[in-house]
């Protein structure tokens, strides 16, 4: 698992003063939850950059006062018109108890109905998935090797390695492969045309 360290300092003073002061310091203030207690920190925003802004799924290994804690980002808030970062929550991950998170998903393998001058549409980039600590993975795939034109794959056609569940809906749609107009219009035209052809008379 990709991992991104975070240097962080314990927050004494709580409150939304503390926080208000954190963020004129150039800190961000953040919580880690964790079951055997939650710890108020405030972090330098330039170390969640490979975290925040980037589609891949990524551990934190967070450092406050010499101990590291390993954590997933639960939440995150931006500023709704500078996008400065104003808080972020983060989970303690414990190993043998299972966590609930997003991770990408990836698509391998060529279609034929791409082949064919179809066009690709991804209908999901993330899944939701549960899984202990130590059997994440940074993302899964989908192989649409074979998929022709108008057909699609669900999420039961993800292969998943063992240890991880899938909470979407098996059912729903994660890619298909979409009929260029074109294209449909060059097959209707051809079915009409051969439905038009004359028959051979009778002898």
């Amino acid at each position: 698992m990709e991992s991104v360290a975070i240097q962080a300092e314990v927050r004494e003073n709580l409150g939304k003063q503390s926080s208000n002061t954190a963020r004129r310091n150039g800190m961000v203030p953040s919580v880690i939850y964790s079951e055997k207690g939650n710890i108020h920190i405030k972090c330098d925003p330039a170390s969640f950059k490979n975290l925040v802004y980037t589609s891949d799924f990524r551990l934190a290994e967070i450092s406050v006062n010499g101990d590291t804690h390993k954590c997933i980002l639960k939440d995150i808030q931006f500023h709704p018109v500078t996008e400065e970062i104003l808080h972020a929550d983060f989970q303690k991950l414990i190993e043998g108890t299972p966590i609930k998170t997003s991770i990408p998903l990836r698509v391998k393998g060529t279609s034929d109905g791409v082949k064919a001058g179809g066009k690709l549409q991804k209908l999901i980039r993330k899944v939701k998935i549960k899984a202990s600590p130590e059997n994440l993975v940074n993302e899964l795939f989908v192989d649409i090797t074979g998929l022709g034109l108008g057909q699609s794959k669900r999420i039961s056609d993800i292969k998943i390695p063992e240890g991880i569940e899938i909470m979407n809906s098996q059912s729903i749609p994660v890619v298909s492969v979409e009929i260029p107009r074109a294209l449909k219009s060059a097959s209707a035209k051809q079915a009409k045309e051969a439905g038009a052809a004359p028959k051979p008379a009778a002898v």
